[in-house]
């Protein structure tokens, strides 16, 4: 292992160490990285769905936005790791609608929504999942319309050969100033994900924010659509000013200050959710760039408190 991850938070209870939570993180503006904790030298992760805001880039490149009428819940919805709520279906049912197609042909697969409150739900009523309920259903529309748009197949827009997957490859690269490959993977939706260092990440936030106003709008608006129930990044935009956000999978959160065009990342390694999500807020505190409260005691089911989440940085 070439790179050397910084202990960022303890779970202390009763005295005793239960669970630590390794990881980077990294400050940067639009020249290159001013501040971190962990050395990652330049070791490249995967940026899961980091990417749907830059892979949503190509959608007002390619004029998807006008040429479908596009609403502002609509981008955001291309670039959202949703949770499955009834909005988020309606607004992909919308869409799906706008550029003439059926679910029949998206490839994200199924899963339970990602609201807790929704899939209890659909329990009580016996409810079936529905393919728009996928988090990355949005962004397989959107997908799929820049097909449309392009006259290219419909089919099989999930493969790494297509040239939308060759055109969203290219669009990251230059967003996220990469200059040379590294390694590619499928990620959980079946579409192409690539990889590159934390400070590549970083200028592809600044580089996107700074000039896709559409898309920054589209965040700013409507933060429910980029999650919703009980996601990170919803919460740290609902409670800050000027702040955008955006969860992947594999302890990944990005984070850019649109006043000062300023972006940090924070990885996880263990990917623990809950240890991402408080350091992404001490990051944030520690900036000036918003104060948000988070509970760090560890308690009982009976509300007795016996120990305490302790960040480190």
């Amino acid at each position: 292992m070439n790179y050397k991850p910084e202990l960022l938070v303890e779970y202390v209870r009763d005295g005793l160490v239960e669970q630590s939570h390794y990881g980077f993180v990294m400050l940067a503006n639009s020249e290159r990285a001013i501040d971190f904790t962990g050395d990652s030298n330049n070791q490249p992760f995967y940026l899961r769905s980091c990417a749907k805001p830059l892979q949503a880039s190509l959608l007002i490149d390619y004029g998807m936005d006008k040429i479908f009428e596009m609403t502002e819940d609509e981008i955001a919805l291309c670039c959202a790791s949703h949770a499955g709520e009834k909005q988020h279906v309606q607004i992909a049912e919308r869409l799906l609608k706008k550029i003439g197609l059926d679910r029949s042909y998206l490839k994200c697969g199924m899963h339970s929504p990602l609201s807790k409150t929704r899939q209890t739900e659909m329990l009580l009523n016996n409810e079936d999942s529905d393919i728009l309920q996928n988090n990355c259903s949005g962004k397989h529309i959107m997908m799929l319309g820049l097909c449309k748009i392009k006259g290219w197949d419909l089919f099989n827009y999930d493969s790494i050969e297509h040239p939308l997957q060759k055109a969203i490859k290219n669009k990251i690269y230059e967003l996220c100033k990469v200059s040379k490959d590294y390694p590619i993977t499928k990620d959980g939706c079946g579409v192409p994900i690539m990889s590159m260092p934390l400070e590549n990440m970083l200028f592809g936030y600044i580089n996107l924010f700074s000039n896709y106003e559409k898309i920054k709008s589209a965040f700013l608006n409507h933060p429910y659509i980029i999650g919703g129930e009980n996601r990170t990044d919803t919460m740290i935009m609902e409670k800050s000013n000027g702040i955008i956000a955006k969860v992947g999978a594999g302890g990944l959160c990005i984070v850019f200050n649109t006043i000062t065009s300023e972006a940090f990342v924070v990885k996880i390694c263990d990917c623990d959710m809950k240890a991402r999500e408080l350091t992404v807020l001490k990051v944030l505190k520690n900036l000036h760039w918003a104060n948000i409260n988070a509970d760090s005691f560890i308690k009982t089911l009976h509300g007795d408190i016996v120990g305490e989440i302790i960040i480190k940085i």
